[in-house]
């Protein structure tokens, strides 16, 4: 992102920009030519403009719908990038977290909720390769960077993959791409939207190099120098995926950083990433949560402090907890959710006393695994800022995302079954 915001500077001074030229960087990073190319190339966008004052950012969230995804434009890392659910935080947002200018607008689009997938490819402006499309775990609003990647993807149709595939050529040769591109989708209600194209490295070129066995930098540079993917040995379309189920994790530091909230957001926060390997996605999940130093207890008690809008969709993860032998403990409203769904739970005390309760449990091992939603429109909640910070200070699991709490409990249970098939077969 660096170079990208550089090459104007560069170009003006007489240098010359090899690979994707200045003015199609532009049409990717600008937003109204972004919005051309995409129409000129009958490809699906979230409806969204830019703005550069307080009145104008309301208006077109109130054009659009809230709730609106908001960001500064040419960031790298979702740098103060936002869900906004109402004028209040938008007017605030607009204020305080950025500065917005008509050399740098901010984006405004609205918030599509779905299933989110990205692609790397190399194109010669001609040619165009992919060697592989990633499914994220995590919904659409988790930032990339902060998504459990899976390749190949698990969970998506020939025609969808076909889609994907058809987007890709069409953008990657659309902005006359000479190099690496990365992009961004999501599925919404069946459709496929393009979020962003981002005309550069990505941080999954080194995973997705490693797992496909394709050298995608080596030849992306090759392409910028003038040696065609033809004459590589290459062609246009998707590269058939490998055997296997990879897992790219990402890693966090928020033992280091003590006053970070933890929670997931469209923001990066991660500093690093590994990857787990298998034959099966549980296993892979597996191997990844523990490489990444996410402790995946094979029992023991599980605490839950979950937001209204997600109470009903968690029942299944809890049910799935007490299947494999897990306790639990809830929050207040949490903990009536769950009694009202005949389940078995310990209720926490309100007050000082719930704090204290918790922060017992985590000191002397009595809690192994938390899953903490945050409601929406809420930057920071007072009991839920204090559950993450203690988990991540007494390096407990502790899951902001359902998503993520389920791609943990499918390595848990994963565990749970097979030792529960090996004390059977010594039995016998």
């Amino acid at each position: 992102q660096t170079a990208i915001n550089l090459a104007d500077k560069l170009v003006k001074h007489g240098v010359k920009i090899l690979g994707t030229s200045l003015e199609d960087l532009d049409r990717a990073e600008d937003r109204k030519l972004f919005e051309q190319l995409l129409r000129d190339l009958d490809i699906p966008q979230a409806p969204g403009k830019t703005a550069v004052t307080v009145e104008e950012a309301v208006a077109v969230a109130d054009e659009i719908g809230y709730p609106v995804l908001v960001r500064p434009s040419y960031v790298l890392g979702g740098r103060a990038m936002q869900i906004v659910y109402n004028q209040a935080d938008l007017e605030k947002y607009m204020r305080e977290a950025v500065v917005a200018s008509p050399e740098r607008p901010v984006l405004v689009d609205h918030y599509l909720i779905g299933q989110e997938l990205e692609v790397d490819a190399i194109c010669d402006g001609e040619t165009v390769l992919i060697p592989g499309i990633m499914e994220h775990i995590e919904r659409a609003g988790v930032h990339s960077g902060d998504s459990i990647a899976v390749y190949p993807p698990q969970n998506l149709s020939a025609e969808l993959i076909q889609t994907i595939e058809d987007y890709t050529i069409r953008v990657a040769q659309g902005l006359n791409t000479i190099g690496l591109v990365n992009i961004q989708f999501v599925i919404s209600n069946g459709v496929v939207y393009i979020i962003e194209v981002n005309p550069r490295a990505s941080r999954t070129i080194p995973f997705l190099s490693k797992v496909t066995g394709i050298p995608m930098a080596n030849l992306a540079m090759q392409g910028i120098l003038g040696i065609s993917l033809k004459e590589q040995g290459h062609q246009t379309g998707l590269v058939a995926p490998k055997a296997g189920v990879y897992v790219k994790m990402p890693v966090f530091s928020f033992n280091k950083l003590k006053k970070v909230d933890t929670v997931l957001g469209p923001e990066m926060k991660s500093t690093g990433e590994i990857i787990g390997k298998d034959k099966v996605l549980s296993k892979a999940l597996y191997k990844a949560f523990r490489a990444a130093n996410v402790q995946v207890p094979e029992y023991g008690t599980a605490l839950l402090a979950i937001a209204d809008k997600d109470k009903q969709e968690a029942l299944p993860l809890a049910k799935r907890l007490i299947a494999i032998g897990y306790r639990l403990i809830a929050s207040n409203g949490t903990g009536q959710a769950l009694q009202e769904a005949q389940l078995p739970v310990t209720i926490l005390p309100e007050g000082e006393a719930k704090r204290d309760a918790i922060l017992q449990g985590m000191h002397d091992g009595k809690i192994q695994v938390i899953i903490n939603t945050m409601t929406e429109g809420k930057t920071e909640e007072t009991d839920g800022y204090f559950i993450r910070r203690e988990a991540a200070d007494n390096n407990l699991p502790c899951l902001t995302s359902l998503d993520t709490a389920d791609a943990l409990l499918q390595a848990m249970e994963m565990m749970h079954f097979q030792l529960q098939a090996v004390g059977t077969e010594a039995m016998v």
